[in-house]
């Protein structure tokens, strides 16, 4: 009985043994990766090469992905007319072909951490590169297409997401660069634009930025680099154009992450065979120089404008007048545009704050809700904190109708000082601190009531500071 008792207890030990084994066997590859959750928001620390790198996304943020991937399925299809299995087969024809070597290794990777974590679900890189590429296909391809089937049929619905900053010189406190943005989009996306990604690649600078669960770049780009370089963006209002043969906005913009030292990486890395997707504003800066630049990037049309003292800002308004006449539908001189009325409102805080923009003034900026048009506050689409919810007249330009769930979601500040530490301020909901409350919203506009299904409450977080952490 003893000697039977004695194997048991050796059967035993070695069985948790093996299953210990097995267990650092198959999670290895998380090793030195991490997730803290923090205030509305999702840290995740990721190092290594690229399939190791996404099987770690994949793994660490599994419930958010399989969450956003479901949201999109659902979402699209109301809104475009196009299933998942169109988006799936649109991003593996025209993306997948075009997408770098470690590109594809790290989507890989996401998809396999996923399915580790989730051993029941079946998604495959296809579903992962579809969701990095979705605003390219959604607002870009679907229009490009339709107005392919038939003249005049693509309702132009390229978005007009975002307002930002970045200023240097005798803008700012100390004379070095600060940077601010705030992301609009839909609420039922712009709720789960929660998470935090600090990138370590084996090639390549590191990186920190903000994304979307799923995401291999930022998607509404706020992004500082080991190499001294920051960026962000706004869309371009009104944009129509795509090139079905080009690269892939969302590969670009990582690999400018990833990779670029200057503003001229930066801009070659961006222009380099650009599809035409997601056609935006580029604010960018160099630590190491002070120097900012703003790339407009079109598909036809691409201006670089530089500075050493001064700012750019953006509200979905394009500068170039031949981009704007051949590829936009945009109107410079109609001042009731709610891009219109908020750059407006960007060139009076720009002057009025001259020489004191610091991360504290850099949030006030971008929870701003003063209406340029009325010099009042406001809650609507012509403020920088935008609440298209509480719009009667919707907003125009992004193609939403009155009282749309749409408008700021979250928002970010560096300066330079913060930058070269690898850390920036983030504040997940609307930067004024206000709430949007699912079921009153409901209430009183019963006919977004569709969207039930996946929007929810989105409560507003406090400022907090996020660092690259060693």
């Amino acid at each position: 009985m003893k000697r039977q008792k004695a194997y048991f207890i050796l059967f035993l030990a070695g069985t948790l043994v093996f299953s210990a084994a097995c267990r650092k066997s198959v999670n290895s590859r998380l090793n030195n990766s991490f997730r803290e959750d923090k205030n509305g928001w999702i840290y995740i620390h990721l190092e290594g090469p690229p399939r190791d790198i996404g099987y770690q996304h994949g793994w660490h943020l599994a419930p958010e992905i399989d969450d956003a991937l479901k949201m999109f399925a659902f979402y699209l299809e109301k809104a475009t007319k196009r299933d998942w299995k169109f988006f799936r087969e649109s991003a593996e024809r025209m993306f997948w072909p075009k997408l770098e070597p470690e590109y594809k290794e790290e989507i890989e990777g996401i998809a396999e951490g996923l399915r580790a974590r989730l051993p029941d679900k079946n998604y495959d890189k296809i579903d992962i590169t579809a969701l990095n590429g979705w605003i390219e296909l959604a607002w870009y391809y679907v229009p490009y297409l339709d107005e392919k089937i038939k003249a005049g049929a693509g309702d132009n619905k390229a978005p007009s997401y975002c307002s930002a900053f970045i200023a240097t010189g005798s803008y700012t406190e100390d004379g070095r660069i600060a940077m601010g943005h705030n992301s609009w989009v839909e609420y039922i996306v712009g709720e789960r634009w929660n998470v935090i990604e600090d990138i370590v690649p084996d090639k390549g600078f590191r990186i920190i930025m903000d994304a979307l669960p799923g995401y291999i770049h930022s998607g509404d780009d706020f992004v500082v680099n080991g190499g001294g370089l920051l960026y962000t963006e706004t869309t371009i209002s009104q944009f129509k154009g795509f090139k079905e043969d080009g690269v892939p906005e969302f590969m670009r913009a990582r690999k400018a992450a990833q990779y670029a030292a200057s503003i001229d990486d930066f801009v070659r890395i961006m222009t380099a065979d650009s599809n035409g997707g997601y056609a935006n504003d580029w604010l960018v800066g160099d630590l190491k120089t002070n120097e900012i630049g703003k790339l407009e990037l079109g598909l036809k049309n691409q201006r670089v404008w530089r500075l050493k003292d001064g700012y750019f800002i953006g509200s979905n308004f394009a500068s170039d007048e031949k981009l704007i006449a051949e590829e936009t539908t945009f109107n410079p001189r109609d001042a009731s545009e709610s891009v219109l009325v908020r750059k407006a409102r960007w060139e009076k805080l720009m002057d009025d704050n001259k020489g004191k923009i610091d991360a504290e003034i850099a949030k006030l900026f971008e929870a701003d809700h003063i209406d340029a048009s009325t010099g009042k506050p406001a809650s609507n689409s012509n403020v920088l904190c935008g609440h298209v919810d509480s719009d009667p007249k919707g907003s125009p330009e992004f193609m939403w109708e009155p009282y749309f769930p749409g408008g700021s979601v979250q928002g970010k500040v560096t300066t330079a000082a913060l930058a070269k530490e690898m850390k920036f301020w983030a504040r997940m909901g609307h930067p004024c601190g206000e709430d949007f409350i699912a079921g009153a919203f409901f209430a009183a506009h019963p006919n977004f009531e569709w969207q039930a299904k996946f929007l929810k409450d989105m409560t507003s977080h406090p400022w907090t500071l996020f660092e690259a952490k060693k």
